[in-house]
């Protein structure tokens, strides 16, 4: 048999808490609304008042969009998410074409400033950006390239995040062989492998430059996606948060990691409460995530899937337990650390969640 046939059925016998919605209101902090995940189309893939229908259903009463871009492209998205304001936020994202143009920095910054009036509360930095984008001379961009400080500077400025993307699983750095984990996810997905090091930076640098990154910008308000880019080491990201106030992570699409640990995981929930958001990395189609986050925070549950049920699970082969946070920390994760960052009152979202 093949081994993308091999979907066995755990026979362990465990509590199963059905959690349809959170405990208290939640600001997904990480949405794609646009055509980074959904296409060029992305307008006609989803109707915008049925999604916030949705979102509502699952407790979720504001959600970050992180396709905001920029010009055009931020008209139209505000054009999509239209009548529903008091639902969706955007971040916008900045243009790189003239980045080793004289005059990028004042560019940059007005280009920041026009988004912001246009309603933008945030600033998305992706990947691209470390992974794939080469200046002139071949080599790659880093994100705590000095050229970039009008980005960091101006977002202080405002007081609004800048949220990074700025690399993927420690294993989508490592050879796609019997030894990694996320084989089968590789070997479905092979633009994913960044192993090859004349192409791509190691896993160690893409870390040294977040960190600097984070570091030579202390008015900065960072939220480093993905659980600080290394949701498989705890430890190391439990440390960046103790030296960098300005430094914050969401969960999004890392529940598998976190859920496989669940000592370490409730450990650091409970250590760095005020510096956690919740996220999913969900677009308006893919939204079945929402319940297995809210069972893996919430619950005292042991060993269950972390994809919807009957999906083969994706990023790798195990299952995760629950949290059991308390109601304190659930809160600060659910919305009140983004309510911070967002500028925004907690009661109002209280209000809106309890009716």
């Amino acid at each position: 048999m093949e081994l993308k046939r091999f979907h066995p059925v755990s026979e362990a016998v465990v509590p199963v808490t059905d959690c349809p919605r959170p405990r208290f209101p939640v600001i997904d902090f990480h949405t794609h609304c646009g055509k980074m995940l959904l296409g060029e189309n992305y307008a006609s893939v989803y109707d915008t008042e049925e999604y916030a229908r949705e979102l509502l259903k699952y407790g979720v009463v504001k959600a970050v969009n992180l396709d905001g871009l920029y010009g055009r492209d931020l008209d139209e998205m505000n054009q999509k998410l239209a009548g529903r304001e008091e639902t969706f936020l955007n971040f916008m994202w900045v243009d790189l074409e003239d980045f080793e143009e004289p005059d990028f920095s004042s560019k940059v910054r007005g280009q920041i400033l026009e988004c912001h009036k246009k309603g933008c509360c945030g600033i998305k930095m992706w990947k691209d950006l470390t992974l794939y984008r080469k200046d002139s001379k071949g080599q790659p961009v880093r994100t705590d390239d000095p050229r970039l400080d009008a980005v960091y500077d101006t977002a202080a400025e405002l007081g609004i995040p800048v949220l990074m993307h700025i690399g993927d699983p420690a294993a989508f750095f490592k050879p796609k062989d019997e030894k990694n984990e996320r084989y089968e996810e590789l070997d479905a997905n092979p633009d994913w492998e960044f192993s090859d090091e004349s192409r791509f930076p190691r896993f160690e640098t893409l870390l040294e430059m977040q960190e600097n990154t984070v570091r030579s910008h202390p008015d900065t308000i960072f939220v480093i996606a993905h659980v600080g880019s290394y949701a498989e080491n705890l430890g190391w990201v439990g440390e960046q948060l103790s030296k960098y106030p300005n430094l914050y992570v969401d969960i999004a699409a890392r529940l598998a990691e976190l859920g496989r640990v669940p000592y370490s995981a409730r450990r650091f929930f409970t250590a760095f409460q005020d510096r956690i958001l919740f996220g999913t990395d969900s677009t308006p189609v893919t939204l079945g995530a929402h319940p297995i986050y809210y069972r893996c925070l919430e619950t005292e549950d042991e060993y269950f899937p972390y994809e919807p049920e009957g999906e083969i699970p994706e990023q790798g082969r195990w299952a995760i337990y629950g949290l059991f946070l308390e109601d304190e920390v659930l809160k600060k994760v659910y919305y009140k650390n983004a309510c911070r960052l967002l500028h925004l009152d907690e009661e109002t979202f209280e209000e809106e969640f309890y009716g």
